[in-house]
């Protein structure tokens, strides 16, 4: 095996889309920014597409013009770009992007960008229903969709959705998931009111394709799900993708009162076999799950033994045979008892998502069950 590796089952990826389309009518869009929740933005994609997306997501225009170049005609929504992104914005109409759009400036932007290019943009408008994040406020909302409206019939832009994003769908049952409902179907009331009627409405994030079918309306955005790792409690039939290994770089056996890594805040109450693994926060391994981070060496469990290093952690064996080259997996889909993304998030005091899209360009990516 490789020194470092993401091992990313592309079958999975697949597999995993399969399941959330088959619980829905709505089409689905799988979300494949921060190169695929750090999968792979091309890979990921692609395995997406053969389980059945129709559309695909990423945050920045650039991923969405490279999933272009590589030959991927699905439809596109890039919906994170700030005033300096003239350019970008050309870029996306050029590639046949959908841009999402959450004020007047942005408006203007795109329909400035249409006058030039001589052709109208397509828009996905979006209302804050209450996450206060991206989107346009609710008192803002009217005058952004009756500017769209006078756009539109003017052939210079194509409102293709209106969509928003939930706050709190990753906690079924918590109220704000019925205010966000509410306050989302109040804006296509104001759209429509003003000859706006788009052909998608879309809030549902992983979370809420697998929880909350109310929300499901034309289309679904899963995006860590896609990546089978579930944002709520349960599998729900998804299979993590990643799995992250490295080669035991370093075997030996010490006497028992050792300090081990920088500020010895573990100590070897034995004999015992440290073994050094070449992976550390400079990879996406954080740091502060120090004596905590879950690791199976040989078929079997440990912790890590001191702080994490900036290139390599280092793992109290006790006994158990260890070689030299020998495997050591930090995290995959826990079919084997080994630890997961959800075991780190646990022991990092974080989420899954950080896990898997934290893995540096150092750690090779190795992809299999499919066609990278």
């Amino acid at each position: 095996m490789l020194r470092t590796e993401a091992v990313v089952d592309l079958a999975a990826i697949t597999a995993n889309v399969a399941t959330l389309k088959a619980g829905t009518s709505a089409e689905l869009m799988a979300v494949v920014k921060a190169d695929g929740y750090g999968h792979g933005l091309l890979p990921a994609a692609r395995a997406a597409l053969a389980g059945g997306a129709t559309w695909l997501g990423a945050a920045i225009v650039d991923e969405a013009v490279a999933l272009r170049a590589a030959g991927l005609t699905v439809p596109l929504l890039a919906w994170l770009w700030t005033p300096g992104e003239a350019a970008t914005v050309r870029r996306a109409l050029a590639a046949d992007v959908d841009l999402s759009v959450s004020g007047r400036w942005q408006l203007d932007a795109v329909v400035a960008a249409a006058r030039e290019a001589g052709r109208p943009a397509r828009v996905h408008l979006k209302i804050d229903t209450g996450l206060s994040r991206n989107g346009a406020y609710v008192d803002d909302w009217s005058d952004l969709v009756t500017a769209s409206a006078k756009a539109q019939a003017e052939d210079v832009l194509d409102v293709v959705g209106v969509w928003s994003h939930f706050a709190y769908a990753d906690e079924p049952g918590n109220p704000t998931i019925t205010r966000q409902l509410r306050a989302f179907e109040a804006a296509l009331d104001v759209a429509a009111a003003a000859g706006v009627r788009p052909q998608l409405r879309h809030i549902a994030n992983s979370a809420a394709t697998l929880t909350l079918p109310a929300a499901h309306f034309d289309l679904v955005r899963p995006g860590i799900a896609v990546y089978g790792l579930s944002p709520v409690p349960g599998q729900h039939g998804l299979v993590p993708a990643m799995t992250l290994r490295a080669a035991a770089a370093n075997v030996k056996r010490v006497r028992a009162g050792e300090g081990v890594s920088y500020g010895h805040e573990y100590t070897t109450d034995r004999a015992t076999t440290l073994v050094l693994v070449p992976l550390g926060y400079a990879d996406g391994v954080p740091r502060h799950a120090g004596n905590a981070g879950p690791v199976q060496v040989s078929g079997r469990r440990f912790a890590i033994s001191g702080r994490v290093c900036m290139d390599q952690v280092i793992v109290d064996v006790g006994d158990h045979p260890v070689a030299p080259g020998d495997p050591v997996v930090l995290f995959g889909s826990g079919a084997d008892g080994g630890p997961t993304a959800q075991d780190w998030a646990d022991a990092a005091g974080t989420i899954h998502y950080e896990i898997v899209t934290r893995i540096g360009p150092r750690v090779q990516r190795v992809y299999v069950g499919g066609s990278s």
